[in-house]
């Protein structure tokens, strides 16, 4: 199992590496032969792709193996179930409000740091009130977590 979340792993820093060799080196791209790195890249994918097959195979075993044991497992009841959902709400909500907060107070920062570039304190706190909005909504959901 160690053996294939290393291959796993290493494949993915290989890609990775691989993306940003060709993101700052372009003119590589040009003057080897194409061919050779699609194939390569594929045969990444490929491998990856296996280990990833193989991965849910094994771990099919285990949840297999783990139905015995969940049998002493309560069930989640109607109520508990709309209780979940209703906690998770102001996350959820409040996240989306923060999203759009932080968009424009983020361009209108922007803006305001290309023109006056000593403003820069003065709009990093506007965005941390922004984002203090999904703060708000976690805290929230925590608190009526304790409450169950």
């Amino acid at each position: 199992m160690y053996t294939i979340l290393t291959i796993l792993s290493a494949s993915i820093m290989l890609l990775i590496l691989t993306g940003l060799y060709l993101e700052f080196r372009p003119k590589v791209l040009a003057t080897h032969n194409s061919v050779h790195i699609k194939r390569g890249l594929g045969l990444n994918f490929v491998l990856f792709s296996a280990g990833l097959v193989v991965m849910m195979f094994m771990g099919m075993q285990d949840v297999m193996a783990a139905a015995e044991t969940a049998e002493g497992t309560r069930e989640i009841s109607t109520g508990l179930g709309l209780t979940l959902l209703g906690i998770g709400l102001p996350t959820g909500l409040a996240t989306i409000g923060a999203g759009i907060a932080v968009s424009s107070v983020g361009a209108a920062s922007l803006a305001v740091i290309t023109e006056k570039p000593e403003m820069f304190g003065r709009t990093l706190v506007y965005l941390g009130l922004a984002e203090g909005i999904a703060i708000y909504g976690l805290v929230m959901s925590i608190l009526l977590l304790g409450k169950i």
